[in-house]
Order: C-alpha cells, then sequence, then structure tokens
C-alpha cells in the first residue's frame, strides 16, 4: 500500500487585513475631496496654495516632481451685508422724506400756487423756502400774522418728526439803514432766529433746531432785477436727512518709519 506523499510545506491562510489597504486608499481620497471643497468655497490665492501643497501631501507626490498650478476661478461678487444695509436704509428715508415734502406741499398748497413757497427735495434733504415777504415788513425780522399761520402748520409736521431743522435767513444786496440792524448779516439771522423761536413755540425740540444768517451771499437769482431781489429775501428751512446718500473716505495718513536703532 503506497503512502501519500507528505506535501512539503503547509498552505498558509488568507490574509484577513487586506481590506485596511482599500479603506486607507478611499480614506485618502475622501480627505482630498474634502479638501478641494473646502478650496473651491474660498476664493483666496493663498488658500489655494494651501490646498496644493494639502493635494501633493495626500497622493504622496516624489520630491522633485513638478509643482500642481492652478488658477484661482475669477472671484463673483457678493453682495455686501453692511452695504445692503446702507442701501436699504437709505431706500426707507428717501422715501420718508418724499412723503414729508408732499405732505408740506399740500399744507402750503395756496402759497405754492402763488409762487411764494417752494418744496424741494434733495440728498440733503426737503427744503421749503418761503418769500421774505409773506413772513415780515420790509427791513423788520418780526413775523406778521399771516406767516403765523403758515409756520405753524409747518411746526405741526415737524413736531413729531426727529429730524434736525436748519433754518436759514437770506437778504439781497441792498444794505439796510435802519436802526435796529447794521448790516443785513443782523437782519437775516434774526429772521432765522424769530421763525426758530416760534417752531419751540409751537412744540418742536429746540435741541433739533438751528437758526443761520446768510445775508447776501448765497442768492437764488439776480439782483439786477426787483424780482430777482424779491426771489432772494427768503428763508429756507430745511429738513436734514438722517442718512447722507454720499460718504468721503478720509485717507489714512501715512505711517512715519520707525527712526534707525542708535549705534
Amino acid at each position: 500500500m503506497m503512502r501519500r506523499a507528505r506535501r512539503k510545506y503547509d498552505e498558509e491562510p488568507d490574509n484577513q487585513d487586506r481590506w485596511l489597504i482599500s479603506y486607507a486608499d478611499f480614506i485618502t481620497l475622501l480627505f482630498a475631496f474634502f479638501v478641494v471643497m473646502y478650496a473651491i468655497s474660498q476664493v483666496n490665492e493663498g488658500k489655494y496654495r494651501v490646498f496644493q501643497n494639502a493635494i501633493g501631501q495626500a497622493f504622496s507626490l516624489e520630491k522633485g516632481a513638478p509643482p500642481i498650478i492652478m488658477e484661482a476661478p475669477q472671484a463673483i461678487p457678493l453682495p455686501n451685508p453692511a452695504l445692503k444695509r446702507r442701501t436699504e436704509a437709505i431706500r426707507r428715508e428717501r422715501e420718508h422724506m418724499t412723503r414729508l415734502a408732499q405732505d408740506l406741499t399740500s399744507t402750503l398748497a395756496p402759497l405754492v400756487k402763488e409762487g411764494k413757497v417752494r418744496v424741494t427735495q434733495t440728498s440733503r434733504g426737503v427744503s421749503v423756502e418761503i418769500n421774505a415777504s409773506v413772513l415780515f415788513d420790509p427791513g423788520a425780522a418780526g413775523l406778521t400774522m399771516e406767516s403765523d399761520q403758515a409756520l405753524r402748520a409747518v411746526a405741526v409736521l415737524l413736531k413729531d418728526d426727529t429730524h434736525d431743522v436748519q433754518v436759514e435767513g437770506h437778504t439781497d444786496v441792498q444794505p439796510i439803514s435802519n436802526s435796529n440792524f447794521a448790516s443785513n448779516w443782523e437782519l437775516s439771522a434774526a429772521r432765522a432766529s424769530a421763525v426758530v423761536r416760534l417752531f419751540i413755540a409751537s412744540g418742536v425740540q429746540a435741541s433739533r433746531l438751528t437758526a443761520v444768517g446768510h445775508a447776501d451771499n448765497i442768492p437764488v437769482a439776480p439782483n439786477a432785477t426787483p424780482e430777482g431781489r424779491a426771489r432772494n429775501r427768503r428763508v429756507a428751512v430745511t429738513i436734514l436727512s438722517g442718512i447722507p446718500e454720499t460718504v468721503t473716505e478720509v485717507p489714512t495718513p501715512p505711517v512715519a518709519p520707525a527712526p534707525a536703532p542708535a549705534n
């Protein structure tokens, strides 16, 4: 009876840890994928350099191999949250000023139709320009009875508002000659102050009011004709916008270099 030949070596069992190789490859690819996603989400040249290095490490680039050069995609302009909020605030402020201008025009409608009052809206605010003949007697700064009613109607609209109000007095070029005022400066300032006093008496908060006299320095019509001079004799009540629509950037002063250390 023949004896079965014995195997020269024992068969090795199957390697049960072979899956770790595939798992490690998968983790490496997954890491590389998230690095790519992160780099794409940040349009920044510096982060793309980090991404390039991370890719090289993930795939074990050989030392001395040519670097991977990737161009950052063109940045897509996104709305600045602060700019968006400011734009919305300007829009609401402009709408508020438009309503205020409409209310003032309606309140002063008879004088507007006669050309004695002009209501205008600019980026500075709403201006109510009132002819001096409606408010004062010639060469005087005391309000007339006609002006009292018109100004009190304006004060009713301003009383519950929160914006600052600037009252400006203007004259023509003819010099004043009476015992009450030495020049058009005093006359224009006194007329602006008279309007401010009436507003305060009508309930407008005093801290919101400013009186300014300009004399004949800001004409709106030629002073060569009686009509032009009458146009220049006026009081302008300006409700100032709370949000200026233009911003001037103040340049940053250059920083002086540090002095060299003494030897």
